[in-house]
């Protein structure tokens, strides 16, 4: 299998964020490449570098999936917040359009608001580049199942799942799984997106809500209890030609790995029904017990079988990689759906 990564993702590094209304350190920085790629290492995959970190292309695939103001925000909005007296070193909102906001500001402040609709997301000057950077990791392992090989897998962070059409929280700012996608359709009618990171994908279920071309499919711990709390219910099932082409598998806080193993196979009857073309796999490993935002109490073990249960699948995938946050457990937990995934 052929891994990638640029390493201009570490451009994106914030300090902080914002935790339960205290600032503390941010478990997603450059340190989450440096342990994923320890996990590849040690069964055997090594990382290819993307030709480019941006390209005219990539751009014109991202405008298919988020909004053209959105974009403009993410690339200008550092440069016009810094203009602005007693602006903090990172763009952070202050305001947000609670309830739907009627009205599309033209001020930063409200545009910050507007688009960062939680307080994960601080932005630098340089983390546009390194979403970038991400998605243009994404978007070379997705060319790569495009010109025939069976899996690539992208070493992406940022991560992508919760990046919205035009909206960037849980740490997300472009939706790489959601890229994915878009590429592989270029070539494949059908594509289902299978997320089993711990958090709801809701950033990739509303850029697809709509559409019947790209299955969506999450397992994740119950919003009702858990980040991002607003969406991932069951009774989210898409809309128009997409409904019924949405399906979501919420589970109570703290369910273990024959929980999330049993969910995985409910998920993936309802993929199969579906019958695509080609997968993209949002793998989240932040499901473990011991990962820095725990909501679930997945073993290392349970990761083997998740990715033996998806290479089952025998269909040209993807492997974005989502969440799954620094600790000794990280690089092997990676290994361990690598080994389940090709053994």
């Amino acid at each position: 299998m052929k891994c990638f990564y640029h390493p201009d993702q570490a451009s994106h590094a914030p300090p902080t964020f914002l935790l339960r209304g205290q600032p503390a350190p941010s478990p997603e920085g450059p340190v989450r490449a440096e342990l994923l790629s320890q996990g590849l290492a040690s069964v055997g995959l090594t990382l290819t570098t993307p030709s480019a970190a941006d390209s005219p292309r990539l751009r014109k695939r991202l405008e298919q999936i988020h909004t053209p103001r959105y974009l403009q925000f993410l690339e200008t909005i550092y440069t016009r917040w810094q203009a602005l007296p007693n602006a903090a070193e990172f763009v952070a909102p202050n305001i947000h359009p609670c309830g739907g906001g009627h009205h599309y500001p033209r001020h930063p402040i409200g545009q910050a608001g507007w688009h960062l609709h939680d307080m994960a997301c601080p932005l630098s000057a340089t983390s546009f580049q390194g979403a970038l950077a991400s998605a243009a990791t994404a978007e070379a392992a997705a060319e790569e199942v495009l010109n025939g090989a069976p899996t690539a897998y992208a070493l992406c962070r940022p991560p992508g799942h919760h990046a919205g059409p035009e909206r960037a929280g849980g740490f997300c700012l472009l939706n790489n799984a959601a890229l994915a996608a878009t590429v592989l359709r270029e070539r494949f009618a059908k594509v289902a997106i299978i997320d089993v990171d711990l958090h709801h994908g809701n950033g990739t279920q509303d850029i697809f809500y709509a559409r019947s071309d790209v299955w969506t499919g999450s397992l994740h711990a119950d919003p009702s209890d858990f980040y991002p709390f607003f969406w991932g219910g069951a009774d989210e099932e898409g809309c128009g030609e997409g409904l019924d082409a949405n399906v979501n598998l919420p589970l109570p806080v703290g369910s273990d790995g024959e929980v999330f193993l049993d969910a995985l196979a409910v998920l993936i009857d309802h993929l199969q029904s579906y019958a695509p073309d080609a997968v993209v796999v949002a793998l989240g490993l932040d499901a473990h017990k011991d990962d820095p935002l725990a909501g679930l109490n997945v073993e290392t073990d349970a990761f083997v079988d998740v990715g033996k249960r998806l290479a089952e699948l025998s269909l040209p995938t993807v492997i974005i990689q989502e969440g799954g946050y620094p600790t000794e457990h990280l690089s092997v937990n990676l290994a361990a759906f690598m080994q389940g995934f090709a053994p």
